[in-house]
């Protein structure tokens, strides 16, 4: 029997959190889960338009976020197969959205990056992403978004701890 969106949210919150000992953990992270759903949902139409599966809109942004990576690199960071990767590649390449040159100091190492094509479509979708965003601060009131800035600023702060502890497995070594 297939599990409702709140039972698997609710569940992939504990599972992903390891948040038995911190109720309000898998609570924060069910109730985010199902706001990003509602979002998606509302803004479906518009995001099909950018003309890209969420797995290469992934790829693109990994790439961006890294500037130049390996297949290798990008392979582990999206834990797909180098084969997998390898085809994704050469077909965001196609669209010229990434580009493939060989490693001058190896040249069996083929790094990727990201071309202004690529930046430009992943600008699109920030874009919309803004404008969902924008759409919903106009429908609340000033003291509400006080606490929706607050609550970012929060946010901001553990990401910040979360990329500077070496310990962390949810960051990339190689991305910091």
């Amino acid at each position: 029997m297939a599990l409702g969106n709140e039972e698997r949210s609710a569940d992939g919150a504990r599972n992903a959190a390891g948040a038995g000992n911190r109720p309000a953990i898998a609570r924060t992270v069910a109730l985010f889960e199902a706001f990003q759903h509602r979002l998606m949902a509302a803004h479906a139409e518009e995001f099909t338009a950018v003309d890209l599966t969420m797995a290469q809109a992934k790829l693109l942004y990994v790439v961006m976020a890294a500037g130049e990576l390996s297949l290798a690199e990008i392979a582990a960071r999206l834990r797909v197969t180098s084969s997998t990767t390898s085809g994704a590649v050469d077909h965001l390449v196609g669209l010229g959205l990434l580009s493939r040159v060989e490693d001058p100091t190896n040249r069996r190492q083929i790094c990727v990056s990201i071309t202004p094509l690529g930046l430009g479509t992943i600008e699109q979708i920030s874009e919309l992403g803004a404008r969902q965003m924008t759409a919903l601060f106009e429908r609340m009131r000033d003291e509400d978004l006080d606490v929706v800035q607050r609550a970012i600023g929060i946010l901001s702060d553990a990401v910040a701890a979360l990329e500077a502890d070496p310990t962390s497995t949810l960051t990339p070594r190689s991305a910091r």
